[in-house]
């Protein structure tokens, strides 16, 4: 399965947005944008040191997003002895978590999400049946 060019184009968008490139020719160079986060990464260390987050991610898509960002960012992500699959751990600043690394974070994830609901809608649509909505909700019974 492939990728569509689309997904791709819609997640560097988000990407430079967090990255606040300046204009449009900052936003292409996605390697420069890279470059500033982790500047600022560095800037918050120095104001705000770095501290252990706890993360919770509820499903494996959300998971390896979020682990791929902190990475990205030279960030290491980890789980201690006996934590939840669902748990990702990192040493990070609150400053960074914050203003950058969560609200990123939360509109790419928001992105995949609509995404992965559009592709499993239609294969559920052309393979099993057409109407795989959502069911009827019913009254309580006393």
């Amino acid at each position: 399965m492939t990728v569509e060019p689309d997904m791709i184009e819609k997640m560097k968008k988000i990407e430079a947005l967090f990255a606040r490139a300046g204009t449009d020719g900052e936003r292409l160079a996605a390697e420069a944008a890279i470059d500033r986060i982790k500047k600022r990464i560095e800037l918050c260390q120095q104001i705000d040191p770095p501290v252990e987050y706890k993360f919770s991610l509820d499903n494996t898509w959300s998971r390896r997003l979020f682990i791929a960002l902190l990475r990205r960012y030279d960030i290491e992500p980890y789980r201690r002895y006996r934590q939840r699959r669902t748990t990702v751990m990192a040493k990070v600043s609150k400053l960074f978590v914050d203003q950058t690394l969560w609200p990123e974070f939360t509109a790419l994830n928001g992105a995949l999400q609509a995404h992965l609901d559009e592709i499993t809608n239609s294969v559920i649509s052309e393979a099993i049946f057409a109407n795989g909505g959502d069911i009827e909700e019913m009254p309580a019974v006393n």
